[in-house]
């Protein structure tokens, strides 16, 4: 069955071919996805969520903004504990674009103060080649094969499933966001999301470590 096409759901390889050397999509030899999200963590909502995943026995990656681990350190050990993996996504939510490489390069590194990872996923998914290329000295840098939309309120709960099912394939990476915006499309959405795609055998894994190969799927 040919999947539909939406650019606000999985960019064209026309763009994601502007950060090669970015993580994209796992290898699509095993039937396997990863769940990611951006912008927390916050008591509102990554309690709720890490409360799910302990239930269903998934492991995700959460790319913490810097000042949401300062202010709630407790819920940042919790995910560590709990064995999920972290990745850096700025001190301030900071966008590239809009931003000078100096202010941006800090602003990374003060959230690196906060968040022990290797990982990092730039806020909007924007950012200048300069920016990607100094970045990725340091750092892998992780993108999406789906963007649910989930922080965007004219979506429902139903559409964001809906969106998720149709453009999931072996080896996506799919983001979401443990944000307040979030939180009442991702309490209804995420449940039957996990649920629908255990009913067609996807394997919920991690992001791979960086010593081991990755086959990258395009």
């Amino acid at each position: 069955m040919m999947q539909r096409f939406d650019p606000r759901i999985r960019l064209p390889k026309v763009l994601t071919g502007c950060f090669p050397g970015a993580l994209w999509r796992l290898s699509d030899d095993e039937r396997q996805v990863v769940l990611t999200f951006d912008d927390g963590p916050v008591p509102e909502v990554t309690h709720w969520l890490l409360d799910l995943l302990n239930r269903e026995q998934i492991k995700a990656c959460f790319f913490c903004v810097g000042e949401n681990v300062k202010r709630y350190p407790q819920i940042y050990q919790r995910i560590l504990d709990e064995g999920h993996q972290v990745g850096n996504h700025t001190f301030n939510h900071l966008q590239g674009l809009k931003t000078t490489n100096g202010r941006y390069f800090d602003n990374i590194e003060k959230a690196a103060g906060f968040i022990q990872s290797d990982l990092f996923r730039p806020p909007h998914g924007l950012m200048r080649w300069t920016q990607f290329n100094e970045i990725s000295k340091n750092y892998r840098v992780v993108m999406w094969d789906i963007l649910t939309g989930d922080y965007k309120p004219e979506l429902s709960p139903e559409s964001i499933v809906e969106n998720v099912l149709d453009f999931v394939r072996p080896g996506s990476i799919i983001t979401f966001h443990d944000s307040i915006k979030s939180k009442q499309n991702l309490m209804v959405a995420l449940p039957e999301i996990i649920s629908k795609l255990k009913e067609q055998k996807y394997q919920f894994t991690l992001l791979p470590q960086p010593k081991q190969e990755v086959k990258i799927a395009i």
